[in-house]
């Protein structure tokens, strides 16, 4: 009597049209998983299906900050998941938020964190037990804007805070399932990502030496030799593969000097060099003379 053939490994990855999903889902098809590419816009995806036929590449129109959106794609895993088994999420969909904290609106706050936090809670929890019925990974595109507050980041570096600190619990709380959390706590890689929206017209650095350091923290990833996203994605698929379970892995350009530094530089001393590296003196002047004037 034959045996019936073995499962084939199953992945999810959030994002995927661009950047690093994209990457990780090229990665994940070279090594036969079948990948559930999710994202809003599916055209992009069209040329890995291309590349690795409808076998591999699943592509799916999901919104993560859309809670009936992760309700729909559960239910339609229920019934296409063989055995109910998934083995990776990777939650990777990401929103930019590179403005003043001043300057953020009640709007780009709740869209930062409905994408960054809210979309990939609501993700793990819904699709938990697949992951527990296959003892699969979760992964988390993290960030050293989680452990460093850059100028001009503090959302999105809340954000990515908000998330690593999740990723510890999860991690804890999962370990008698057998399923793996690991938390990627990401440099420089050459994305699509960056912010590019202008500052308001009545912001307090809306003057020309602001407007100057608020580019140079816009261009931060670019301006620094950031990773191609190919070599992160086999970087993250090495850890994927592994039997390892060590929560935070440090992948992209500077990730994990920037993590030691944060660890053991006192904080007055981390500010004073994020003041010199965004050429912020000069902005800080403008502004104390216009404080001057004022009063």
């Amino acid at each position: 009597m034959s045996s019936s053939a073995p499962r084939q490994k199953v992945a999810v990855v959030t994002g995927a049209s661009s950047g690093i999903g994209y990457a990780i889902t090229r990665q994940l098809a070279k090594h036969n998983y079948q990948v559930y590419a999710c994202a809003r816009r599916l055209e992009p995806i069209e040329t890995l299906v291309d590349e690795f036929s409808t076998t591999l590449i699943k592509p799916y129109k999901l919104d993560v900050s859309s809670m009936e959106d992760i309700i729909k794609f559960k239910n339609f895993l229920s019934e296409t998941l063989r055995e109910g088994k998934l083995d990776v999420l990777y939650n990777n969909a990401g929103q930019s938020c590179t403005f003043p904290a001043l300057d953020v609106t009640d709007a780009m706050v709740e869209q930062c964190f409905k994408v960054n936090v809210f979309g990939h809670i609501n993700m793990c929890r819904e699709l938990a037990q697949f992951l527990i019925n296959a003892k699969g990974t979760i992964v988390f595109t993290g960030s050293t804007a989680g452990v460093i507050s850059f100028p001009f980041g503090s959302i999105y570096s809340a954000s990515k805070a908000a998330i690593h600190q999740y990723a510890r619990g999860l991690h804890l709380e999962l370990k008698p399932f057998g399923v793996r959390v690991i938390n990627a706590v990401t440099g420089g890689v050459s994305t699509n990502i960056a912010d590019t929206r202008p500052l308001p017209q009545d912001s307090i650095y809306n003057f020309e030496e602001g407007q100057e350091a608020f580019k140079a923290r816009q261009l931060m990833a670019k301006n620094n030799r950031p990773m191609s996203a190919d070599v992160y994605a086999e970087k993250l698929m090495n850890d994927i593969l592994s039997s390892r379970d060590p929560l935070d892995v440090y992948r992209g350009t500077m990730s994990s000097i920037l993590s030691w530094v944060s660890l053991i530089v006192p904080y007055c001393v981390l500010e004073w060099g994020l003041v010199k590296k965004f050429k912020l003196e000069k902005v800080f002047a403008v502004l104390k003379k216009k404080d001057v004037k004022k009063d």
